[in-house]
């Protein structure tokens, strides 16, 4: 059993327009609507996949609610902890031309009291779990420690821990002892200070990451170990569309893969492949399957 700690969710509004233009009224031409924050993103995909999954969600008022119900109504099991104020909503804009804009509301801002209790609700769920996967961005006022907090109690349950957060969240999680950490080359860069990704990787393998896993999208992705080793596999060429969610399907195959026994190559592999899977789809937590397929048989990924 995974479970999913979606720090921050909320609900995910696309809005696909012909052409996306400052300052000009713009008609909306397909609206969609779906829970979503990057952990949800990842349970829907392991869930879809045949993981048994428990996402944990701080949730708030009339949104949370809403994000709650139409979670359990696409399958995914939910434990939610009720949290003050207003869940949050992110509108991303699509269309065929340039690179999706999102709006990411900032969230609620619950009290200490409420983050013990989600706290306590975690260790609860860890006893028998095989991973604990903490992903996404923390809602205003939550100290980055707590993500170290969440890190140890898997850790003291024996559970391995994948962790995709991104500044001081991220360092927290590595000195904490994350057994995978998985920013993106940006978030890795801008957390430690190091424009060299190899430098930056050495830093949170230093802290005391297991592993680091960085995702460069149509570069590919690349993994970084204590044994000073890099491995690194290409990104599925030619594949266009929405890259909104990839990279929390990139996690999800690579977590699938791990659990599986598989080696850090067919792990990174099917990490990609699932990343590109995920672009074919409009909304994120969704991946083709056929495509899925395809590429995980076919499609030459190439390791350097």
């Amino acid at each position: 059993m995974i479970v999913v700690l979606t720090p921050n969710p909320a609900v995910d509004v696309t809005y696909c327009v012909a052409k996306q233009q400052i300052g000009v009224t713009q008609r909306v031409l397909t609206v969609l609507r779906h829970p979503g924050g990057k952990g949800i993103n990842v349970s829907r995909i392991l869930t879809s996949h045949g993981a048994d999954t428990l996402c944990v969600l701080p949730l708030a008022g009339e949104t949370g609610r809403w994000i709650s119900r139409e979670a359990q109504e696409l399958g995914q099991s939910v434990r939610p902890v009720w949290i003050d104020g207003e869940s949050r909503t992110t509108t991303t804009i699509v269309d065929d031309l340039h690179h999706p804009t999102m709006y990411g509301e900032p969230g609620p801002d619950a009290d200490a009291a409420q983050w013990r209790e989600l706290t306590a609700v975690i260790e609860e769920t860890l006893e028998g779990a095989d991973a604990l996967v903490i992903s996404g961005s923390l809602p205003p006022g939550v100290p980055a420690t707590m993500v170290g907090t969440w890190v140890s109690a898997a850790r003291r349950a024996g559970v391995l821990s994948l962790v995709d957060v991104s500044g001081k969240a991220l360092l927290a999680a590595a000195r904490a002892g994350a057994d995978i950490c998985k920013p993106n080359r940006e978030e890795l860069q801008t957390a430690t200070g190091c424009g060299d990704v190899a430098d930056a990787a050495a830093v949170l393998l230093e802290a005391g990451a297991g592993c680091v896993v960085v995702s460069a999208g149509h570069e590919g992705i690349e993994a970084y170990g204590l044994d000073g080793l890099a491995t690194s596999v290409s990104a599925v060429p030619e594949v266009t569309g929405n890259p909104t969610g990839a990279g929390d399907a990139a996690t999800a195959g690579l977590l699938l893969a791990w659990l599986d026994g598989q080696s850090l190559r067919e792990c990174l592999t099917h990490a990609a492949a699932f990343g590109a899977a995920a672009v074919l789809r409009p909304v994120a937590g969704e991946v083709d399957d056929r495509a899925l397929a395809r590429f995980l048989t076919d499609t030459p990924i190439t390791e350097r």
